[in-house]
């Protein structure tokens, strides 16, 4: 394994190896930790990251659940090591869905059980809950870590946000930054939207870094950072929600990104079978500070425990 794919604490102890998974369009880079102690009987975890993240955003909670299944972290199209979208095309929500069909569907689906655990973090738990509402046969769980279903705009939106899509894409996304060390571009990510420790930073910057003349430049698409052309409306959320017909944990992070955000009640009430746990800690409290409360509430909902 890559030294740089370590996670930087006593996780470490606990391998994972780089994989990739070769799809129709696109292939998928990702990490693997095998199970301490494997059972047939146990599907494996599939575990995907927020916007801008990759699969090492999984390093310090992944190990802590790979006892008797094989845990999966996925880069997804555009992040990490994955592939990037063709010239012309662009980072659709339903993109991602599609490739998470194609992923289960091609790699995961070999087994008597083909069913798979999902454990999706910010936009990667969008991503699984829109899944796992179409595809339920293939979803035995689902958790959502600060994750509640897609952003949605009223329809008056819908022609402003499309403008400003089409704008941005026809202006492209500008020059790279070239930052002299990974540590400077650390302290980059520390800021921003979902604020990280140093720490949680570096452990995310290897795989989202990669060199060039005079230092180093982000390894994901730009176009990532482009508004979507496309929203869904409330209450298409909602209907979405209200076909999951799977078990789902909604890990709700004290000082999250939903925290302090008003209306989310009939999100929640819209999950027929729906568990909520409260966690301390940010957005990022599966890798940031302490991630025990958040690997006992999996723990025990994927082992039917809660």
């Amino acid at each position: 394994m890559n030294d740089i794919a370590s996670p930087p604490d006593k996780a470490a102890e606990t391998r994972c190896n780089e994989i990739i998974w070769p799809l129709r369009d696109i292939t998928l880079a990702g990490l693997h930790w095998p199970a301490a102690q494997p059972s047939g009987e146990a599907c494996p975890i599939l575990m995907l990251h927020g916007w801008l993240d990759n699969s090492l955003t999984f390093a310090r909670l992944a190990p802590e659940l790979a006892e008797s299944r094989e845990v999966f972290s996925v880069d997804m199209a555009g992040h990490g090591h994955s592939g990037h979208r063709p010239s012309g095309q662009s980072y659709l929500l339903m993109d991602y869905v599609a490739d998470l069909a194609e992923l289960v569907e091609r790699h995961f689906s070999d087994r008597d059980d083909p069913r798979v655990d999902l454990v999706g973090h910010s936009l990667g738990g969008i991503v699984c809950v829109l899944y796992a509402a179409a595809f339920p046969e293939h979803v035995r769980s689902l958790v959502m870590i600060d994750s509640l279903g897609p952003i949605s705009r009223p329809p008056a939106e819908t022609i402003p946000q499309l403008r400003k899509a089409i704008k941005k894409r026809l202006a492209g996304s500008g020059k790279p930054v070239v930052y002299p060390d990974t540590r400077t571009a650390g302290k980059a990510r520390e800021g921003g939207l979902s604020p990280l420790s140093t720490e949680a930073a570096m452990t995310l910057i290897p795989r989202n870094m990669k060199p060039v003349e005079g230092g180093f430049v982000w390894r994901t698409d730009p176009r990532l950072r482009h508004p979507s052309p496309m929203m869904l409306e409330e209450s298409q959320v909602l209907a979405s929600l209200g076909e999951l017909s799977t078990r789902t944990l909604f890990i709700r992070a004290e000082e999250g990104l939903l925290a302090y955000r008003k209306g989310w009640q009939p999100r929640l009430d819209a999950i027929p079978h729906l568990v909520t746990v409260t966690v301390p800690g940010g957005h990022h409290c599966h890798l940031d500070g302490d991630v025990a409360p958040v690997s006992h509430a999996i723990k025990a909902f994927i082992n039917h425990e809660a």
